[in-house]
């Protein structure tokens, strides 16, 4: 039974929470945050204080740094030599800290996230400016608390002579917290703690008269002033930081783009492989290399450019996608009074100077006390040696040293310590000349001992003393600033010129939505046969573009996909291309109308949509200019069951011809349709009847003179000349072009407008088809039914009709409407 006592029977969502909540607390406390008063974290504040304690200082020849680890571990910090190492390291890395506090003989790393060389190889010392943290810390500044195994005691804070939180930041995450504070310049934060005393309630935009912001030991530029103000009123904010580069004229007219500052805490050697993969990859054009040529004389990145090479364009693409240019996030949190805080600008100089008041408060206390013990001293040796032969022959007398202080304290009324200053007198110290000194060094302790009641009287004096402090220390350890500060933030643009190489290629897209970019040279090779297409499909249209032209593709469900060339995979004339589902989402009964290439979104455009139901649509194009590729937009509202047709670009002023399946055609100008919105249904475009329906909407230049050609389920193909028609007006019935029969009438499954080169294909049923050249045919009236091409009986009814592709030139918008 007394056995089962020893164990407790607890839930265990008790235990762990309170077991992670003390270990969150000391992780929060006592490991990854610093202190808003001398901005350490404790191993960092161990491996000071052990170093000072080692007199391990600048004035003195480095050591081993191993010796310094063993001694921070065996006495205060009881953790792995590895964390204690590389703390001390960082301290030492002038491109991590502001104002490196340990100097280091021997590798300690790079900006290339190289290791440093293990502890027995590197020797190391304080710092200069590490002395100023420390200094006076004997003098009971600060308040220590023993050790982890109670032999020996350690400081809780430093008496930090110098903001060492803003001046070297710190980052650092613990449980449930994280801080990111940036390192600013000693000399602007050293004017801002004394704007603060001068005037407490100074707010951020007058305290960034002062201190500018921050100040990276890599330099850089920042952008963002507003980041900076905002970081530093709620201890939140973010900035852009970018590497200084700049665009340099080689000969042969090439131009080099020079890299000699890269962002805080960037990894050099990773930037520099990065680019060069952009390089590799070809996602950027016009870079021939990237070299890294940093030495010691300095950070040095060159990348060469093309000749011609758009090198402002290539910059910008670095500043986006590289780490040339990064976002950098202020979060202020220091350990304030014993809790985690997100700290504010004004908060932090406030916690400074509340801490150096009581710093200056207790060294004065030390040195008032110890002056006032000295005084006393002298004023019992001035009073001993005006006695002197009489206090010499009362010691004689005195069987020890004990004896003889209590009859010097009895005799002449001596206290103990002026007692035991006496007999603990050195001969020599006996000569008359003495009492001279004596006398001035106790006017000197009286007048120290005045001064320092004063000051510790008055706290204008005190903060007088801080301000002198601080300045003797700016004027001692100030230096330039290293990064560069501009107001606002530069919106980059990307050019397309610059991520793609410019190059002729073809484009052919099929009906059942097989896409392919074909290099000139594959066609060639192929002398333009052999095309790769599924039983059944057939070619829709077959372009020579640029790579950094654009296409729009339209469904006949009113979508749209905007599809950039570069981004077409490039497949080989005699291979199927990928299918359109592989590139976009699309639905299942969906199927291509048309594909337009645009390589400019003008104004003068406009993109006419027909629909089955009989309306018709015209917008502007360049509202069809999309930022987002991954999926299909609306190119037209639908309503029910319609269906687009036909899709055409037009400059505004063109003819239209509208037929239904019943044979009516109307003709009217595209005057008659006003422009709408993208995601609009539009008007009317014919009246029709019950079970009729548009087949075809075309386009054509009012100065030509087209053929109609029109298609029939029959297999029979009429050819009409544009004046058989008069031109109407929009939503109109119009005439009828076939001569209706009352046994199985003809009814148009096509109608197109063609020229003399033209061919016309036709698709039946029973998968067989028939090419024709329509202006072979002789042109009728409106009164006659066409001649027949194709014997239903034999092939099939006819289901399709289509142009044959003919092979479109780099394109001209003209080129696209005339077809």
């Amino acid at each position: 039974m007394a056995e089962a006592e020893k164990y407790l029977d607890l839930p265990l969502e008790e235990v762990l929470g309170d077991r992670f909540g003390r270990y969150s607390k000391y992780i929060i406390q006592e490991r990854a945050l610093p202190d808003a008063r001398d901005g350490l974290k404790p191993v960092q504040r161990r491996i000071l204080y052990a170093m000072h304690q080692e007199k391990n200082t600048y004035d003195k020849a480095y050591r081993k740094s191993a010796k310094t680890v063993g001694t921070v571990i065996g006495n205060y910090h009881p953790h792995g030599d590895t964390s204690v190492y590389d703390a001390m390291v960082r301290l030492s890395q002038t491109w991590k800290v502001r104002k490196p506090l340990v100097e280091m003989h021997g590798n300690n790393g790079s900006v290339d996230g190289d290791p440093p060389a293990a502890m027995r190889y590197t020797e190391a010392r304080l710092s200069a400016i590490s002395s100023e943290l420390l200094r006076d810390i004997e003098k009971e500044t600060v308040e220590f608390i023993p050790n982890f195994d109670d032999t020996i005691n350690e400081p809780t804070v430093l008496p930090a002579k110098f903001p060492n939180l803003l001046v070297n930041g710190s980052t650092g995450i613990s449980a449930g917290y994280a801080t990111e504070i940036p390192p600013h310049n000693i000399g602007e934060v050293i004017d801002a703690v004394i704007m603060r005393i001068d005037k407490p309630e100074a707010g951020v935009p007058e305290l960034m008269k002062k201190l500018k912001g921050p100040d990276f030991p890599t330099g850089g530029i920042i952008q963002g002033v507003a980041g900076i103000q905002k970081a530093y009123e709620t201890g939140k904010g973010k900035i852009v930081l970018r590497g200084r580069a700049e665009i340099q004229q080689q000969r042969g007219g090439r131009e080099q783009i020079v890299i000699d500052e890269i962002p805080y805490e960037v990894n050099k050697a990773s930037m520099v492989k990065r680019m060069d993969e952009l390089r590799l990859d070809r996602k950027v054009e016009g870079i021939t290399e990237v070299r890294d040529e940093t030495d010691r004389t300095g950070l040095r990145v060159v990348v060469e450019l093309k000749k011609d090479a758009n090198s402002e364009g290539v910059l910008n693409y670095l500043y986006k996608h590289t780490d040339l240019q990064i976002s950098y996030n202020f979060n202020m949190v220091a350990i304030h009074e014993r809790t985690p805080k997100l700290m504010s600008l004004p908060m932090m100089l406030d916690s400074y100077i509340k801490h150096q008041k009581e710093v200056v408060t207790r060294q004065s206390l030390y040195d008032l006390n110890k002056a006032k013990k000295r005084a006393h001293i002298v004023e019992g040796l001035i009073k001993a040696i005006s006695i002197l032969d009489e206090v010499i022959a009362t010691i004689r007398s005195s069987s020890d040293k004990q004896d003889a202080k209590q009859r010097l304290m009895a005799k002449y009324e001596f206290s103990d310590e002026q007692a035991e200053a006496i007999v603990t007198l050195q001969l020599y110290r006996l000569t008359n000349t003495d009492i001279t000194a004596l006398q001035s060094e106790a006017a000197e302790l009286q007048e120290r001992i005045d001064y320092l009641e004063h000051l510790l009287a008055h706290e204008g004096e005190l903060l007088k003393v801080i301000k002198s402090d601080l300045r003797s220390m700016k004027k001692q350890y100030n230096d330039q600033r290293l990064t560069q500060i501009e107001d606002e933030v530069e919106e980059l643009k990307v050019d397309l010129e610059v991520t793609v190489a410019s190059e002729d290629v073809l484009v052919s897209v099929t009906k059942d939505g097989y896409i392919k970019r074909t290099s000139l040279r594959s066609y060639a090779a192929s002398n333009g046969e052999d095309f790769a297409i599924k039983d059944g499909d057939h070619l829709l249209r077959l372009m020579e573009v640029n790579t950094t032209d654009n296409l729009l593709v339209f469904t006949n469900l009113g979508k749209y996909l905007f599809l950039p060339v570069h981004k077409l995979p490039d497949i080989r004339w005699k291979d199927l291309g990928q299918y359109i589902a592989n590139i976009v989402q699309v639905e299942k009964e969906e199927f291509i109308i048309d594909a337009i290439p645009v390589r400019e979104f003008t104004e003068d455009r406009y993109l006419l949509f027909f629909t089955k139901n009989g309306m018709v649509k015209k917008s502007e194009l360049k509202l069809y200019q999309a930022t987002r590729h991954s999926k299909a937009l609306v190119a037209i509202n639908l309503k029910g069951d319609d269906e687009v047709v036909d899709v055409h670009v037009t400059d505004g002023h063109s003819n239209i011809f509208i037929a239904s399946n019943r044979a009516y055609g109307l003709w009217y100008t595209e005057e008659e349709v006003n422009a709408v919105g993208q995601r609009a249904a539009g008007v009317k475009a014919i009246t029709l009847k019950e079970d009729e329906e548009v087949v075809s909407g075309q386009v054509f230049d009012p100065n030509s003179d087209p053929s109609i050609v029109l298609a029939t389920q029959r297999g029979a193909v009429k050819r009409m000349r544009l004046k058989e028609f008069d031109v109407t007006s929009r939503a109109k019935r119009g005439v009828l072009m076939l001569r209706e029969l009352k046994k199985n009438p003809h009814r148009l499954i096509d109608v197109h407008l063609v020229g003399r080169e033209d061919e016309l294909i036709l698709k039946t049923n029973r998968q067989e088809t028939k090419t024709l050249r329509p202006m072979d045919l002789k042109a009728n009236d409106r009164y006659s039914n066409g001649s027949f091409v194709i014997d239903t009986d034999e092939q099939g009814i006819v289901e399709e009709a289509w142009e044959k592709p003919t092979y479109q030139k780099p394109f001209a918008m003209e080129d696209h409407e005339e077809s």
